[in-house]
C-alpha cells in the first residue's frame, strides 16, 4: 500500500514524525510532501498568484512553499510516481472539531485527496493548556493512531467523502475507546478578538486565543473528546443543502 502523508503544520512538526510512525505500521511505501512552514487556519486555499517551490528533503521527503492543499496537489502530480492509496493528514497539534474543521488545513488536505479520488484521512491530537507551545503531547494518537486506522483501511467509503478523526487531550492509558460521531458546532458568538500595540505603536489583532464556548449536543465529535473518546467522523464534500432545492426552485417559477 502506498501512503502520501501531509500536514498543515509544516515539514519539521512533530506530528508528522508521529503520523510516519503511525503509517508504517500499515506500510513501508510511505512519501511526505507537507509545507514548508506552518499553515494552521489556511482551509482549502490554493497558491494562484505566486510560484509554488518544491523541496526535496531525501528521496521520498518533499515540501512545499505554499499551503496544505499546494502539498497534496503537489504530491499527487509531482512527487509520488503513481497514485497512493491512502493520504493522511496530520497528526495537526490541536483540535478540528466541530466547526472548525472549514478553517482547517489538515482537513483540507484530506478533502484535496478525497477530490482527487484517493481515501482520504485527517488527524488530530486535541490539547488542553492554552499556550502549551512544544509541550503538546502526542501520547493518545500515538497509542490509537493504529487502532483508529486498521477498520477504516476495511471499510469501503464513498466517492467524494473523507474521514476526520480526533484524539482527546489525555493520556493514552485514560482514552476510553472510539466513537463514530456526528460534526457538532460551536457558539461563535463568544469567540474573542484579542487587541494589542507592536513595539512601533500600532495596533494589531490576535484570533482565537481563548476557547470557543460550544454546547456538547449528544452524538458529536465535541462530546466524544470531552467525555475522553477519539472522535472518527465521515464528511462529504457536497455542501448542497438538498432540503432546500425544491423551496428555492418554486421561488424561480421551477
Amino acid at each position: 500500500m502506498r501512503i502520501l502523508l501531509t500536514n498543515d503544520d509544516g515539514i519539521r512538526a512533530p506530528g508528522l514524525e508521529v503520523l510516519e510512525a503511525i503509517a508504517r505500521q500499515f506500510s513501508d511505501d510511505i512519501w511526505i510532501c507537507a509545507p514548508d512552514e506552518e499553515q494552521s487556519g489556511m482551509g482549502h486555499a490554493l497558491t494562484l498568484t505566486r510560484p509554488v517551490r518544491l523541496r526535496q528533503h531525501d528521496e521520498r521527503r518533499f515540501s512545499v512553499t505554499g499551503t496544505p492543499t499546494d502539498a497534496v496537489t503537489m504530491g499527487l502530480r509531482r512527487v509520488v510516481p503513481a497514485a497512493p492509496d491512502l493520504i493522511l493528514s496530520g497528526v495537526n497539534r490541536g483540535a478540528n472539531l466541530a466547526d472548525d474543521i472549514t478553517y482547517s488545513g489538515t482537513v483540507s488536505a484530506a478533502i484535496e485527496g478525497a477530490l482527487a479520488g484517493v481515501r482520504s484521512i485527517a488527524l488530530s491530537q486535541v490539547y488542553a493548556k492554552e499556550g502549551a507551545g512544544n509541550d503538546v503531547s502526542f501520547d493518545a494518537a500515538v497509542e490509537w493512531g493504529a487502532k483508529v486506522l486498521a477498520p477504516l483501511l476495511e471499510t469501503p467509503l464513498p466517492k467524494r467523502t473523507l474521514v476526520n478523526v480526533n484524539f482527546p487531550p489525555r493520556p493514552a492509558s485514560d482514552v476510553k475507546g472510539i466513537r463514530v460521531v456526528r460534526q457538532g458546532f460551536h457558539d461563535y458568538s463568544r469567540g474573542t478578538v484579542v487587541e494589542g500595540r507592536d513595539p512601533r505603536g500600532f495596533k494589531y489583532y490576535w484570533f482565537g486565543l481563548e476557547a470557543i464556548e460550544h454546547t456538547l449536543d449528544h452524538g458529536t465529535d465535541l462530546e466524544a473528546i470531552d467525555e475522553g473518546y477519539v472522535s472518527v467522523t465521515p464528511l462529504q464534500l457536497d455542501l448542497t443543502h438538498h432540503a432546500s432545492l425544491g423551496n428555492l426552485a418554486e421561488r424561480y417559477g421551477g
